[in-house]
């Protein structure tokens, strides 16, 4: 993407973090900082302030977030000196974001950095979505929300389409569009947007990414483990809001959108927005047809017997673990084009990628040939082991004959690259600070992937609407396989 590298160096900064005591903050964005700091991106001046409930001074926050690197930073690297730097740029203030009267905390404390109010002040919102608009609304009163303050939403922005209005509409009161940064982790992944590189940096594809030539395209993004420690919050959101209204649709966005002027920060977004506003819509009909939702039983999960979705939770439930379904974008690009999306929890293995399935050739060339043949396919490995693959046909040497036989061109980002890949959030992180928004969601992308959605939750609120159960370490449900096997297709897995 445009714009400084992920190793440039930043302005000076109080990165404050609210939930900063949370799981999110030290499993994922105080090591995401911390590896920033390592090479040498964090200045002289840049701060981090966790905020929480917690009873704790500075020197226990410190302790807290050593702890914290320990577990979720690789040992290889850390280095002790870099520690000690991240450990003196931290704070922690205690602060109930609804006592009105405890918000002097947050502003002594902003007030005294070397910087003054010029610095640039990020306000990360790793908190419930219920609060996103109240923190802003104080954050405006103690004179926090200034020119040079952005602040970031975590997902999800809102449980449905109303909600959602509501929450933009009361962040949209205190700070301008330009400064709200919606962050959704998959498009900080290398791979992701590397998607872009290889659509419009290369020649050879433009030419064929389009229904003429592509038969369909299908969209994964699978996990291995259960709810776990989550389940209260899963059980209120489910797959459909938890994956496919952002990350799912996202991806569907990069797949299907077009050729940008240039790539920046709108021109992105707009043609995002696009792609969403031409999604097939979903009427009562078409979502019985077409979506399947699914719920893990219990059942063998890397070769150890998993409790169901009910067991973890504590009770039987009708919310979703597992999503699969057919749509279409309707372009004149895309028309006719199947986009088959699923997710799940307790599947076979932890992956995510994207596969676009190209048409046969028209005519057989070969008549008298041996062995099988497979249309060419293009696989974008999101997660793990980041990289691309493309399935050809190929003749298998030998005289006598010709013999088929499929192939692949394989790219792995570790073995062509070399080095270790940044993680998503220490490139989304720092793009917050440079109030570079390319790689985060519009508003009016949000709330029109809520409108699209919306169909399906409404069908499945009806008291009779029951997930369709499937053994952990599987798949998915039947009825998945189906819905491709009733098109002539079958689910890509993971070879």
């Amino acid at each position: 993407m445009n714009g400084p590298s992920v190793g440039t160096p930043v302005e000076p900064c109080d990165f404050t973090v609210f939930g900063g005591t949370g799981d999110l903050a030290l499993r994922k964005l105080l090591p995401a900082l911390y590896l920033r700091d390592r090479d040498g991106q964090l200045p002289d001046g840049f701060r981090i302030i966790g905020v929480s409930r917690a009873d704790v001074d500075d020197d226990g926050y410190r302790a807290m977030v050593e702890g914290a690197l320990a577990e979720h930073v690789a040992h290889d690297e850390l280095a002790d000196d870099v520690v000690r730097r991240l450990l003196g740029r931290l704070h922690h203030v205690t602060l109930d974001v609804e006592d009105v009267g405890a918000w002097h905390r947050l502003h002594d404390r902003l007030k005294d950095g070397a910087a003054g109010e010029d610095v640039i002040r990020v306000f990360y919102l790793a908190v419930a979505p219920a609060l996103f608009g109240p923190i802003c609304e104080h954050l405006d009163q103690v004179g926090l929300a200034t020119d040079r303050s952005r602040v970031v939403l975590e997902k999800p922005i809102g449980t449905d389409l109303a909600t959602a209005e509501t929450i933009n509409e009361a962040v949209g009161r205190v700070f301008d569009e330009s400064h709200i940064f919606r962050i959704d982790h998959y498009l900080g992944k290398e791979s992701v947007q590397n998607l872009l590189v290889t659509r419009f940096a290369n020649t050879f594809l433009e030419p064929l990414w389009n229904s003429h030539w592509v038969d369909h395209v299908q969209i994964t993004v699978s996990e291995a483990l259960g709810v776990g420690e989550r389940g209260s919050y899963y059980d209120r959101s489910g797959a459909l809001r938890d994956m496919v209204q952002n990350h799912l649709l996202q991806l569907v966005c990069l797949v299907a959108m077009e050729p940008p002027t240039y790539v920046d920060r709108e021109t992105v977004r707009d043609e995002k927005l696009k792609v969403l506003q031409a999604l097939r819509p979903l009427t009562p009909e078409l979502v019985d047809r077409d979506v399947v939702a699914g719920q893990y039983a219990a059942g063998l999960s890397g070769g150890v017997l998993a409790p169901s979705y009910a067991d973890e939770v504590g009770h039987e439930s009708s919310t979703e673990t597992f999503v699969a379904l057919k749509t279409e974008v309707q372009n004149w690009r895309w028309a006719g084009v199947p986009f088959y999306l699923r997710t799940g929890k307790r599947m076979s293995e932890r992956v995510s990628e994207i596969v676009v399935v190209f048409k046969e050739p028209p005519h057989p060339m070969f008549p008298h040939s041996e062995g099988p043949t497979e249309p060419n396919r293009l696989h974008i490995r999101v997660q793990p082991d980041e990289g691309m693959r493309l399935h050809m046909t190929a003749k298998e040497p030998g005289p006598g004959g010709i013999r088929l036989r499929p192939v692949s061109l394989d790219l792995s980002y570790a073995a062509a690259f070399g080095g270790r890949s940044p993680d998503a959030y220490e490139r989304l992180l720092m793009d917050v600070v440079r109030g570079n928004t390319t790689l985060f969601m519009r508003r009016d992308e949000v709330e029109a992937a809520w409108a699209w959605v919306t169909p399906i939750l409404d069908r499945w609120s009806r008291p009779s609407h029951r997930p369709r159960r499937y053994p952990a370490g599987t798949h998915g449900p039947v009825a998945a396989v189906t819905l491709l096997e009733r098109d002539g297709r079958s689910w890509q897995e993971t070879e």
